[in-house]
């Protein structure tokens, strides 16, 4: 059974940091891109950025480029997401998710329960 667990989101204020851990297990992670996406009260679950299973390849939304980082360790089967300078506006439930490729729609094969962020200003 696989089973992404995200850990790391809380309250912050504006300019802050944070760094979400999403710990995957039953699946072989090495193999599977990985992914956070956030999803904030009334609006549609987003994409926000992706990294392949060899960890060459990033991709980020445009409104987070450049604060935000996304880094994995294969050898403990964890996804980072490394949030600086953040805003009102990254207030969203954030959730992690795995693939064999990187999509930007919500076409992923699995995923967590996700962690609230709160950016207050």
């Amino acid at each position: 059974q696989v089973q992404l667990v995200e850990s790391g989101g809380g309250l912050v204020q504006a300019g802050g940091s944070l760094r979400l851990s999403c710990a995957a297990s039953g699946l072989t992670f090495s193999r599977y891109a990985m992914a956070w996406f956030r999803q904030a009260p009334g609006n549609e679950r987003e994409f926000v950025a992706a990294i392949m299973w060899n960890r060459g390849n990033t991709l980020y939304t445009d409104s987070v480029k450049g604060r935000f980082t996304i880094s994995r360790d294969n050898a403990i089967n964890t996804v980072y997401l490394q949030m600086n300078s953040l805003k009102p506006e990254d207030t969203a439930i954030y959730y992690c998710a795995a693939n064999r490729v990187i999509l930007t729609t919500l076409d992923w094969d699995y995923w967590g329960q996700g962690t609230q962020v709160t950016v207050s200003s």
